[in-house]
């Protein structure tokens, strides 16, 4: 017996509609979500535990109707429930229809077990991390006194990026950064390995930067989540450089903030770390600079004193010795006339014994005492050569002479 392609999916219709009457929850993923005219259109898939590969799939929809009566319930959870990549827990009712084929009409959904499987994976995402050592890794970098060379991964187009920016160019200081924006996603699948990719970049170009900054500009819990997973906590924390964090949440933290150097609130948070910490360094340039002046006045002032003494003592040794010149030119101007007379005194002595001796020693004593001298033509004989055959000669005594004449 043949069927027409219509008759074997009626039949179908009817099989599903007899054993599966009711609505039953189930647990997928959501791959593609799309929106048209109030309606959802969602591709809802399941993944191996081992190779993630792909072993079920389905198409699913939201009515408008049933979506306003989900939103009322949850509120703007509901949104974040709704999002690709996340795991949920669905009701769905099976709808079968002969020409559009199989879909399955969600009519509710259980915030409950996505915030639980989150929260599943964190903790086996921190517990491998504390296991492995990467706890501490980064804190354990030597961060730069000076910030400047800063590598910042963020959206361009993020709002806490221009914040962060704008935050700096304005600083009050004056202190300047080269602030190299590293663009990847900040939200959805892609967040995950386009943020590895650029942590490679980073670290192949880490002589070029002081810091890495992340920064996000805030968002529910399940837009936080790829900050949760284990390869790219790891990625930051095996990072050459310190890595900040102002993803922008103000109650939880990712694993990733707690892997990072430092994990500020938000981006601007992360601006004012590092103008404080340049701020920070300017300041004990300050104190240095205070401590150098004060030792320096304090050293200038110390042999100012050494001078000013040195000066007193030379004054009062040059007028010591002055005082003490004045006392011997007085008792010199004393002594002068009293030694002067004692010595001509003393040399009138000298003089009148002299004049004595010269007149014991003179001519006419020494003929007085019975001596002679002779002279010939005027000049006294000293020698018997001087004086020849046939000479005249003088014989002078005390009371005459007697001339003579040289016979032999």
């Amino acid at each position: 017996m043949t069927y027409t392609l219509y008759e074997l999916n009626e039949y179908i219709r009817r099989i599903l509609a007899l054993n599966l009457s009711e609505a039953l929850w189930i647990r997928a993923e959501i791959m593609q979500l799309n929106e048209a005219r109030g309606h959802y259109f969602i591709e809802l898939v399941q993944k191996s535990e081992q190779h993630d590969d792909l072993i079920a799939q389905a198409s699913a929809v939201i009515w408008q109707g049933t979506f306003r009566q989900m939103r009322s319930k949850i509120g703007r959870l509901l949104a974040d429930l709704l999002q690709e990549g996340v795991e949920v827990q669905l009701k769905v009712r099976v709808d079968f229809h002969e020409r559009y084929g199989l879909k399955l009409v969600i009519e509710d959904i259980d915030p409950a077990y996505t915030l639980g499987q989150l929260e599943m994976r964190r903790r086996q995402t921190l517990d491998t991390l504390r296991q492995e050592g990467y706890f501490g890794k980064n804190a354990a970098l030597p961060l730069p006194i000076v910030l400047q060379r800063i590598a910042v991964i963020s959206s361009e187009r993020a709002a806490g990026y221009q914040d962060f920016l704008q935050h700096l160019k304005e600083n009050i200081y004056g202190y300047t950064f080269d602030c190299q924006l590293f663009e990847t996603a900040m939200q959805g699948e892609q967040v995950e390995p386009e943020l590895l990719r650029q942590l490679k970049n980073i670290a192949r170009q880490r002589e070029r930067f002081d810091c890495v900054v992340i920064i996000r500009g805030g968002g529910a819990r399940f837009d936080l989540a790829a900050f949760d997973r284990l390869p790219l906590c790891k990625g930051v924390a095996e990072l050459p450089l310190p890595v900040l964090t102002g993803i922008g949440h103000d109650v939880d933290e990712t694993v990733l903030d707690q892997v990072a150097y430092a994990a500020l609130k938000t981006p601007t948070a992360v601006a004012d770390f590092l103008l404080q910490r340049n701020l920070s360094f300017e300041n004990r340039l300050q104190q240095q600079g205070n401590r150098l002046h004060l030792t320096a006045s304090q050293i200038l002032h110390n042999q100012q004193l050494a001078m000013q003494n040195l000066q007193r003592r030379a004054q009062w040794g040059a007028m010591q010795k002055v005082h003490h010149a004045k006392q011997r030119l007085a008792l010199m101007a004393q002594e002068l006339p009293r030694q002067s007379r004692f010595q001509i005194d003393n040399a009138g002595l000298h003089l009148e014994q002299l004049s004595k001796v010269v007149a014991l020693l003179g001519l006419e004593a020494t003929l007085q005492r019975g001596f002679t001298y002779t002279s010939k033509n005027g000049k006294i004989i000293h020698s018997a050569a001087e004086i020849a055959k046939n000479d005249s000669i003088k014989t002078h005594f005390c009371d005459g002479i007697i001339e003579s004449k040289v016979n032999k």
